[in-house]
């Protein structure tokens, strides 16, 4: 996108102070909409300096005014085509004698347009106050360590210079000497041993270039590793929380900008590696560092470079069903979905080059891909000027198979669980570097039917919320856990990008109630510590303080409780009852557990071992209000009242003290009734 359109998109305000910059009759705003790709495409900074180059563009100007009037007249816009008549005649006015000061007009107007943009990202970054004192920390460090690249590129380019200068002037000398007829006089040996001195220094500049060239690598592969494996990992960790509803900056501009200067600076490291190889050839020695040390160095260019744009081939927009906006990665067959493949190195001419991207899918069940499978990339297709290859009418068509069913894997998993890669594949041929880049989309999952969709959006969600490798199609095979504060939070993800708020805590408390069977506001258990945490937790605490956690010894999740007891001897041991699962809370409700749960002591004496909800609450104080009747009215009535209680035996030896949990697991039709039920009226 040019300069100028990014402008025309702006709010109102700045926009008033693009039409205060060209109040100006001198250079009117008309020819800069008309004429704004070539305006953009011409050194007018250079031109102020060189009044050849000047008097071209000034010249080129009034042939591209000519051609643009020309264009009116066809298309009959007789307004038009008197304005620019006039904008050609005040050039010639204004400008015809100093083209100079055309360039220092338009050089000023186009800084000024950046300079307004410049200010919208301020007052933006302002507003949103996205990134965090650590984030801008770390972003002014990768632009510091970029900054001394192309310094240490600079100085290497001139010590190249010097040291080219240096050969010079030894062949010269050297070639001299050879012309000589005598070769034993005085004066040729006197000549013959300043030659020396001139080789002898020649070699070990060389040898420095060649450490200064060595430095330079290393510090461009720290901070590529700094690129590759923290920033750009970390963007795509916030595009799978994104997908799933999560507000995230998922901007790519930042990183193409690092990405780019990067690989400029390499691109030059190559270059001048190349010119140290011809002023090898012109002149070696025996031990030469030139032939010795600076293949290695042009291999180590070679591969940074190699890693740095594999790297910077990326999915910007994840697959996604126009009707589904806010469910992408879920496909459905014969439904029309786009993505959006993105190169993070804007190279010089490199959008001149013919750069085409071949979409495919994986062949774990069989799709055919139908509709345009292979673009151009461009920077058309995107609103800030990237290179990419927008694909926006595909189709799945599964293929029917005859034999083998739906996929030959060894586990078999439901539709709504398998998981699916779509890739994308191109070639870069720039400065004799040929490559390969490849591609993948995040695991999608398709369906064939609509009464799929939230069940294929459950596996969607747990997939994204847990597992960071793209590449793990198997992950439903064996789905880890998932705590429940990971889940809740991205429950509350999905109820924001919904209605534009989040779930507070009574919401999120409520869901926890409904998961777990029971009516306990989510701060009376604790949930997920250790064993060792719950020991010191409970060991100061009177006899009989208890607290709720989560077991990790039921697969379905489950809810236990444990408690302390001083014995006489100044000992204490932590007590805990087997898990409570769904099941188990379904029949009776948790808090009934809790107020009637009893231990058989010796002569079968029971005793009420909990007391005191951790740190320091009665449990009635705790745990009354949920409590299913009281005693009032008890004595009215004619029958034996009944109720059903929880007993167990206080063994010989210490109890062993279950384990304690850190997740619970819901299955993807539990998770996608969960789904159903935040896209209900229930949660308003």
């Amino acid at each position: 996108m040019s300069q100028w359109e990014a402008l025309k998109q702006l709010d109102t305000k700045y926009l008033e102070r693009v039409d205060d910059l060209y109040q100006n009759e001198t250079f009117p705003m008309d020819v800069r909409e008309y004429l704004a790709h070539w305006i953009e495409a011409q050194d007018w900074e250079k031109a102020i300096t060189n009044y050849s180059l000047a008097t071209i563009h000034y010249q080129n100007l009034l042939d591209q005014i000519n051609n643009q009037y020309s264009r009116f007249m066809q298309e009959k816009k007789f307004v038009c085509q008197h304005n620019f008549k006039k904008y050609r005649q005040n050039m010639q006015e204004c400008y015809g004698e100093d083209p100079v000061l055309l360039a220092k007009v338009v050089a000023a107007r186009l800084k000024q347009e950046k300079m307004i943009l410049n200010a919208v990202v301020e007052d933006q970054q302002t507003v949103s106050d996205a990134i965090q004192p650590v984030d801008f920390e770390r972003h002014q460090d990768i632009e510091q360590k970029i900054t001394v690249l192309r310094s240490d590129v600079q100085t290497c380019e001139q010590e190249l210079k010097f040291l080219e200068e240096q050969q010079d002037e030894f062949d010269f000398k050297y070639k001299t000497l050879k012309c000589q007829e005598s070769h034993n006089s005085p004066q040729v040996q006197e000549e013959m041993k300043v030659l020396q001195n001139m080789l002898n220094i020649l070699d070990n500049d060389r040898k420095n270039v060649i450490g200064k060239f060595r430095e330079l690598l290393v510090e461009a592969g720290k901070l590529l590793d700094t690129l590759v494996k923290e920033q750009l990992a970390d963007w795509k960790r916030r595009q799978q929380k994104a997908c799933i509803g999560a507000p995230m900056d998922v901007c790519l501009d930042q990183l193409e900008n690092w990405f780019t200067a990067s690989a400029l600076c390499l691109f030059q490291v190559k270059r001048l590696l190349k010119k140290l190889e011809e002023l090898g050839i012109k002149l070696t020695y025996d031990k030469d560092p030139l032939k010795t040390q600076r293949p290695a160095l042009e291999k180590q260019t070679v591969t940074l470079l190699t890693c740095l744009i594999k790297s910077a081939f990326v999915v910007e927009n994840q697959p996604c069903m126009p009707v589904q906006s806010k469910m992408p990665l879920v496909l459905r067959t014969s439904s029309q979905f786009s993505v959006k493949p993105r190169l993070l190195v804007k190279l010089p001419d490199l959008a001149n080059h013919i750069m085409k991207v071949k979409v495919c899918i994986d062949k774990y069940r069989k799709f055919n891909i139908l509709g345009t499978t292979t673009k151009a990339m461009n920077m058309m297709d995107s609103r800030f000027g990237g290179l990419c290859a927008d694909f926006r009418h595909l189709q799945l068509k599964e293929q029917k198979s005859i034999i083998g069913g739906k996929g030959s894997n060894e586990a078999s998993l439901i539709v709504t669980e398998e998981l699916h890669l779509i890739s994308f594949e191109t070639e870069l041929l720039y400065q004799e570097l040929d490559l390969v880049l490849e591609t993948c989309t995040l695991p999608v999952v398709i369906i064939s039917n609509a009464s799929q969709l939230l069940s294929g959006w459950a596996s969607v969600v747990w997939y994204n919320m847990l597992c960071n490798d793209p590449k793990n199609l198997m992950f439903f095979s064996n789905p880890p856990l998932a705590p429940w504060s990971q889940l809740s939070e991205a429950l509350s993800w999905q109820f924001s990008s919904n209605t534009k708020r989040q779930l507070d805590a009574e919401q999120l408390s409520m869901l926890a109630e409904k998961l777990f069977g029971e009516h306990l506001q989510l701060r009376n258990i604790i949930g997920f510590l250790s064993k060792k945490k719950e020991r010191s937790l409970l060991k100061r605490k009177p006899t009989g303080t208890f607290l709720l956690r989560f077991s990790e010894s039921c697969k379905d999740g489950g809810i236990t409780f444990s408690w302390v007891e001083h014995l006489p001897n100044g000992e204490f041991k932590i007590r805990s009852v087997e898990p409570y699962t769904k099941t188990h809370l379904t029949n009776i409700p948790l808090s009934e557990i809790l107020r009637f749960y009893k231990v058989m002591a010796d002569e079968n004496v029971p005793e009420h071992p909990l007391l005191y909800l951790y740190p320091n609450i009665p449990k009635d104080e705790a745990f009354g209000k949920y409590y299913l009747d009281s005693e009032a009215g008890f004595q009215n009535n004619k029958y034996l009242k009944t109720r059903l209680i929880v007993v167990s035996e206080r063994p010989s030896s210490d109890l062993p003290i279950e384990g304690i949990m850190d997740e619970c697991h819901l299955d993807d039709s539990e998770l996608s009734d969960l789904m159903e039920f935040l896209g209900s009226d229930s949660m308003t």
